[in-house]
């Protein structure tokens, strides 16, 4: 084996991993955070207890994300974090509310409880946006002018409602009751700007950047790419129908199903980045450098692939037990 060809193919893939499973985990709880302002009192605390347990350790896998691209791909970070400066600075500010209001919002006292939620929201809120705008400067190879940062902020808005739709979802399975009905209703509102988002970002996509436009509609890449969005525009179709027949089962006293709409949310993140995967690799930074010109020298992607190896397996370890361990309806936020 071409240690030179490969290692670097094996770091983008673990990179790739670790940012797909961060999109669908912090995904969630940003997303509950989006909603956090459409609930009554009650309600915000139940939100709040059902992503406690999970919100910090998934942000981990943003860390190592992060901790790949600068070690394995030394040339590609500085570019990227050099033009991503603003961005990466705000999603920064917007996880440190998150984090400061998450904890101060549960002992304080009525009056100022109101603020700490607002906090936790327009943290949600600038993160959210933030990473958007950080995907979209990067499709466009961070391009100068007003046309590129346009598409960075519909992109911003798109990933906003990706992550509201996966965190009414994740309601939906963790609670019951009024909460879930409310939580059913904000689905069905958020598949709409999610589909559209997608729409919109994968038709402008290869309008901002030819090369991606020569990948998806050269022959025969076209007919096998195909089931992509076909598939994607079923998923939707899916979340379209369930939702009101959950809603009338909810109403009724039957949970049945409740995991429906996060298993197809997801199925639907995993889908466009499997697309997003295939339009950029091999590319690290689009038009500028491939992942073997950005990669560290072989001998020392050995040495770091031996940490992935025995660090990968414990975050994947403590993620799911857990998972495990508050698996079921979240109860009532409560602090000893």
């Amino acid at each position: 084996m071409n240690a030179a060809y490969w290692l670097p193919v094996i770091f983008a893939g673990l990179m790739g991993l670790a940012m797909l499973v961060y999109v669908v985990l912090d995904g969630f709880d940003l997303g509950v955070g989006l909603l956090l302002p459409l609930a009554d009192d009650a309600g915000k605390d139940r939100m709040v207890a059902s992503i406690g347990p999970f919100w910090d350790a998934n942000e981990t896998w943003l860390v190592l994300g992060a901790g790949l691209l600068l070690v394995a791909f030394p040339l590609a970070h500085g570019v990227v974090f050099g033009a991503l400066y603003i961005p990466v600075l705000l999603m920064l500010v917007g996880l440190i509310l998150r984090g400061v209001a998450f904890d101060f919002r549960v002992k304080a006292r009525d009056p100022h409880r109101p603020w700490w939620n607002a906090i936790f929201a327009v943290g949600s809120l600038l993160a959210s946006l933030a990473q958007g705008v950080m995907l979209g400067r990067y499709l466009t190879g961070f391009a100068e002018g007003w046309l590129p940062w346009l598409f960075a902020l519909l992109v911003g808005a798109g990933l906003s409602a990706a992550y509201a739709l996966l965190g009414a979802c994740w309601l939906i399975m963790k609670t019951d009751g009024p909460l879930q009905a409310r939580a059913i209703g904000w689905a069905r509102h958020s598949v709409a700007g999610a589909a559209l988002a997608v729409l919109l970002v994968s038709g402008v996509t290869p309008l901002v950047n030819p090369a991606i436009a020569g990948k998806w509609f050269a022959l025969p890449q076209l007919f096998l790419l195909l089931p992509l969005p076909l598939l994607t525009v079923a998923l939707f179709a899916l979340l379209h129908l369930l939702l009101p027949r959950l809603a009338r089962r909810q109403a009724l006293g039957n949970d049945r199903y409740c995991w429906l709409p996060f298993a197809a949310t997801v199925g639907i993140v995993l889908l466009a980045f499997w697309g997003l995967a295939y339009s950029v690799f091999p590319q690290v930074v689009i038009g500028r450098m491939d992942i073997w010109q950005a990669a560290s020298d072989p001998e020392a992607l050995w040495i770091i692939l031996w940490g992935a190896l025995l660090v990968l397996p414990c975050i994947i370890a403590y993620t799911s037990f857990a998972y495990r361990v508050f698996w079921g309806k979240a109860d009532s936020l409560s602090y000893q």
